[in-house]
């Protein structure tokens, strides 16, 4: 069938069949604000990364795209408009989640051929033309020659363990028959108490949600909360400058364990800054808060921010996900979820998540071993850091390009100042630095425990593409409720409820937030989630520990088969 055209603005008007089949060419395209948007041109070169657009391929992403970019970012996406749907939108399940896509000219399941393929060659040349003219945001000047490759992935299917065992081959499926079984059962379990427990998925209830919710943000915005306090950044200043302050004067006194505590205070206390910037919440202009947040974690913390953005922002688009969000991928070391006995596979990494013996051991007793794990936390950001940085993982074109070598610089400055400077220079005895470095990572403690207090006892079901973006966001994070003096030591992190809602309004605002949010979910219905700081934890210990006592009940019911070399006939 021919291509309908909009007499204003003459856009092709896209079907559902036109997109998927767009998506089945390996087009990398989405729904904004009722227009679809052809990412490829720009995907690699991604401030952010390539891994969140490619999350949002097939879906409705104007809530997405607008809690995470500025007004000026979204307009500039518009030069790459290939056409518009009617909505309302039906989401398809990305590529990277496991979707399929038919190409056009395939017979359908009725037998009859698609024979609009001329139309659709006609798409695809209006598309490559469409996005002509390089943005200074989006895309580099130097375009990709090499085409698209597709790639599918497996999405929520409970896939046997491929771990090596004792057992004899007809053994081993006997166990993992049983495994299934078990972990079907909780699987669906989980999902009919969300399903009860949450609004209805249909068309009807997720609109009025997003509309809302869209609402609410022009509220919002009205209130001038996403307008930053810069008289709270100046006692952030003067809390900063005397723990470094400090950090010096007992360092020159030769307190090592002291100096390594204030030096720690300091760092947990910048990441707060840094997390501001990273999400453009103190000047909201993209290179201004990027060059802060570059210097605060990389010169003065030795971590990376690209690392942490490329990660944090598929966390804020897929929380709560085991297969796709990072931010809860922490075998072998713990696990929030019994589809991780499932060996599942990494959209992220890339990788396969092995439920290996170590793994199957250790998590057994995961909720003992929380806070001493998060303890040593630092130490394994230092490896993702330079992993992402030494791989080139972020983007070399485009406008962040210089973002890899300015990091590269902030690392190397870091490790002058603090390897040479500090631990080998100004500290006389391997006792001493290793005290010294002890002390300093691991009072930074509490910050891990803030950031996985949010999601880790919260749900991890995956209730589809139909569900909406504010829905997902509060049915997957929780708020921790603390007294306002006690704001300056969490840092905007006990609300996170509404900053994932709502990320790059400034923190110092949140609690300001908080009274509209909780009245925006009374009225949808949507349950908010809000513990104190104790029963916050005791939500997480519990969730591990109900996850290690499955661990523990599957290792048994393996070991049983293992030992009777039962055959199916108990």
């Amino acid at each position: 069938m021919p291509l309908k055209r909009n007499r204003t603005c003459e856009l092709p008007v896209l079907s559902r069949r036109d997109v998927e089949a767009l998506i089945s060419n390996g087009r990398k395209v989405f729904i904004l604000d009722d227009r679809v948007i052809k990412a490829d041109a720009w995907l690699q070169y991604h401030p952010g990364g390539d891994k969140a657009i490619l999350h949002m391929v097939g879906r409705d992403a104007t809530d997405e795209v607008t809690a995470l970019h500025s007004a000026e970012a979204r307009q500039r996406m518009r030069a790459y408009v290939i056409g518009k749907i009617d909505p309302p939108w039906r989401n398809f399940l990305p590529p990277i989640e496991g979707g399929t896509f038919r190409p056009r000219g395939e017979v359908d399941r009725t037998g009859n051929v698609d024979m609009d393929a001329v139309a659709f060659k006609e798409l695809e040349y209006s598309s490559q033309a469409s996005s002509e003219e390089p943005s200074p945001i989006f895309e580099a000047v130097d375009r990709p020659t090499s085409g698209v490759s597709k790639r599918c992935s497996s999405h929520a299917t409970l896939s046997r363990s491929t771990s090596a065992t004792s057992l004899s081959s007809l053994d081993l499926e006997e166990t993992n028959e049983l495994k299934l079984s078990h972990l079907d059962l909780r699987t669906k379990e989980e999902l009919d108490l969300d399903l009860a427990k949450y609004p209805s998925l249909d068309p009807t209830t997720q609109g009025d949600i997003i509309r809302k919710y869209r609402e609410l943000n022009e509220h919002i915005r009205a209130e001038g909360l996403y307008n930053c306090n810069y008289t709270a950044y100046m006692i952030e200043g003067c809390r900063y400058t005397f723990l470094f302050a400090m950090f010096l004067l007992t360092l020159r006194l030769g307190w090592w364990a002291t100096s390594g505590l204030f030096l720690g205070c300091l760092w947990h206390q910048l990441v707060f800054t840094v997390h501001d910037a990273g999400h453009m919440g103190i000047t909201h202009d993209f290179t201004t808060d990027s060059v802060i947040g570059y210097i605060i974690a990389d010169y003065v913390g030795g971590l990376s921010l690209g690392w942490w953005k490329r990660n944090h922002n598929v966390h804020h688009i897929v929380t709560n996900s085991p297969e796709h969000d990072p931010d809860i991928q922490h075998i072998p070391f713990f696990a929030i979820s019994h589809r991780f006995f499932n060996s599942l596979r990494s959209t992220y990494y890339d990788r396969v998540m092995t439920y290996d013996p170590f793994a199957r051991f250790f998590l057994q007793y995961q909720h003992y071993l929380y806070y001493p794990v998060l303890t040593f936390g630092r130490f394994n950001l230092y490896v993702l850091s330079w992993d992402y940085l030494l791989r080139g993982l972020g983007p070399r074109k485009g406008p962040a390009w210089w973002h890899r070598w300015f990091e590269i610089v902030g690392q190397i400055f870091f490790w002058t100042w603090f390897g040479y400077g500090v631990l080998y220079k100004s500290i006389p005895t391997n006792w001493g630095r290793f005290v010294f470095i002890m002390v300093s990572h691991m009072v930074t403690m509490p910050l891990h425990v803030q950031i996985t207090l949010s999601h880790f006892a919260m749900s991890t079901t995956d209730l589809g593409v139909a569900e909406c973006f504010p829905q997902r966001m509060l049915r997957t994070t929780m708020d921790v409720d603390c007294p306002q003096w006690l704001d300056f030591f969490h840092g905007g992190l006990q609300f996170q409820a509404i900053h994932h809602l709502y990320p790059r309004m400034p923190r110092h605002n949140l609690r300001r937030a908080q009274k509209l949010v909780q009245e925006f979910c009374q009225d949808v219905g949507i349950p908010y989630a809000l513990y104190g700081f104790v029963d916050g934890n005791k939500e997480v210990i519990g969730r591990l520990g109900d996850i290690a006592r499955q661990a523990r009940i599957l290792a048994e019911c393996q070991r049983t088969v293992a030992g009777a070399k039962d055959l199916g006939m108990h």
